[in-house]
């Protein structure tokens, strides 16, 4: 076979990454990738160098999120693949489209022990639907079409392909083509299923819907809207379906999940029948809201449910949301109009957002600091929330409008996704205001990727809740326990970090500097960090009052 009639895998490779809609790849070059990265250059998809593996598969985890395309990390072999384990691990568990490419040693080698092996294919196989190796270069565009259709699948989630060194960098048939992408289309409802789920809410006396991920995935908003409207039943979300079911409609219940509790607070001890719209069990446990397991559960969703002794299904519509709500809500009676005065969680949350709004002490309350992070972003403009406290005080009371703009992780529930999560949300959408908020502890583990955000001119802002310590291990210890230890540490000066980068820093010294600084910050086109001391003494009088 001559030179002129193949070409290099790289460039077959990137091929195949356009062929599926690829627009950025996040990564580092290591020598036994250095043949795919250099044909990304030119290439129509944009390279973002990251400053560690680890913030570069969090922001292929946020980039399918928000897109419902795969995001693509990728990485050189050993330590470089081992790094993007946490971010595709989390898109597994959030249930979030992503591909993982990363090296691996040679075919020529591998049978024996050598230098930089280790089996990542092991490794990748339990947290990813698909993981395979590619032996062979002229399987490259199967494979890549199958991580693909595998990772956007009705239930997204991870993929990963692991490319020897020496077929990295080997020559194919120039012939050789990409598959054509191909789209899986949702079912229509089953009548039967429909008729069944029917019967159940005409004899329902006060059903309640619960609507998760899966809801926002599927753009389901507007036909749960609809369907809670027609049918008068009131909607509460988990963490990951904020926005799915606007929080100031008149039948919202706000969003579950923060405390064993909320089961009575949204009145899910009153209902008889759980109208569950794309929530997945690893949301929450479903004894937070069926904790006697004889509420009779009509599951709506694009899969099959997971069997739980406290999630009985009665009836299963597996298809399309938005058709399923549609149906149901053409042929089930209205309800009589719900009393909403009677569901507690709504006063406590009206009291909580409004007096913190008005609270100034210092340190912010972080109330206050959910109140103003509201009035500085618009309805479409995206906050990522790490985990930690705040993202307990967030997810519970942060008016969420529209799907997708407060970004939590609650599958895995993993710290450190916020920030590099932002650069790749803001390079999704663009036109749109982008905040990372972060714990002090959170930030520090990916802050290198200020850099990256600087190089790569992509103008986000974090802000930083300052408590010097993992505050949601002291606030569980301190419930479980009655003290604390191994919590508490130091930070650097957070302003002068962020300036260290050429960016702008922030350190709010009185509680009226939050909001007009938020708002300037998210003006500016160019990164900035803000840091804000926070009062966690409140997190112990909120475990008290629900």
């Amino acid at each position: 076979m001559t030179y002129q009639e193949t070409t290099s895998f790289a460039n077959l490779l990137v091929k195949c990454l356009e062929n599926e809609g690829v627009k950025f790849v996040f990564g580092l070059p290591g020598e036994e990738n250095i043949h795919i990265v250099d044909s990304l250059n030119g290439s129509s998809i944009r390279f973002i160098l990251v400053r560690h593996e680890q913030a570069a598969s969090f922001m292929a985890d946020m980039y399918g999120r928000v897109t419902s395309m795969a995001g693509v990390c990728l990485a050189t072999l050993g330590p470089g693949a081992i790094n993007l384990l946490l971010g595709t691990a989390d898109a597994f568990t959030d249930s979030t489209p992503l591909v993982a490419l990363s090296a691996q040693v040679g075919l020529d080698r591998a049978y024996k022990e050598t230098h930089q092996f280790v089996d990542l294919l092991t490794m990748f196989k339990p947290i990813t639907k698909w993981s395979a190796i590619v032996e062979t270069p002229v399987a490259l565009p199967e494979m890549i079409r199958k991580a693909f259709k595998v990772a956007q699948a009705p239930r997204p989630g991870s993929c990963y392909l692991a490319i020897p060194e020496d077929i990295e960098r080997s020559k194919v048939p120039k012939n050789l083509a990409p598959l054509p992408p191909s789209k899986v289309y949702d079912s229509a409802p089953l009548q039967s299923q429909v008729a069944r789920a029917t019967k159940i809410l005409d004899e329902a006396k006060f059903p309640i819907v619960v609507a998760g991920h899966g809801a926002a995935r599927n753009n389901a908003e507007e036909a749960l809207v609809k369907f809670s409207e027609t049918l008068r039943i009131p909607v509460a979300t988990t963490f990951m379906g904020k926005g799915v079911f606007p929080s100031n409609h008149p039948y919202s219940l706000g969003t579950v999940g923060f405390a064993d509790r909320d089961y009575t607070n949204f009145g899910f001890d009153r209902s008889d029948v759980i109208i569950s719209v794309g929530y997945d069990l690893q949301e929450f446990d479903p004894v937070r809201i069926n904790r006697n397991a004889d509420k009779k559960i009509i599951h709506v969703a694009q899969y099959p449910a997971e069997v739980d002794d406290h999630y009985p299904v009665a009836v299963g519509i597996e298809s399309n949301l938005s058709e399923a709500l549609d149906e149901l809500a053409r042929k089930v009676n209205p309800k009589s109009e719900p009393e909403m005065d009677r569901f507690a969680i709504r006063s406590m949350i009206e009291e909580e957002l409004g007096g913190g709004a008005k609270d100034d002490s210092f340190p912010v309350k972080p109330q206050r600091i959910v109140s103003d992070t509201r009035a500085s972003l618009g309805e479409s403009d995206i906050v990522l929330v790490d985990t930690g406290a705040l993202k307990m005080w967030m997810a519970r009371l942060y008016p969420t409008l529209k799907p997708n703009t407060c970004l939590v992780s609650n599958g895995l529930s993993t710290m450190a996704f916020a920030l590099p999560g932002a650069i790749a949300v803001k390079l999704a959408f663009p036109e749109r205001k982008v905040l990372a908020a972060c714990g002090d502890a959170g930030f520090m583990m990916n802050a290198s990727e200020l850099e990256t955000a600087m190089r790569e001119e992509i103008p986000i802002v974090v802000l930083i809740w300052v408590d010097g310590s993992y505050g949601l291990i002291k606030w569980k210890m301190d419930n479980a326990l009655g003290r604390h230890s191994s919590v508490d540490f130091t930070n650097p000066d957070f302003a002068k970090y962020a300036e260290s980068y050429g960016a702008n820093g922030y350190e709010i010294k009185k509680v009226d500097e939050l909001l007009p600084t938020l708002q300037k910050a998210l003006d500016d086109k160019t990164v900035s960090v803000i840091a804000c001391p926070v009062d966690y003494s409140e997190n112990v009088k909120l475990s008290e009052s629900i």
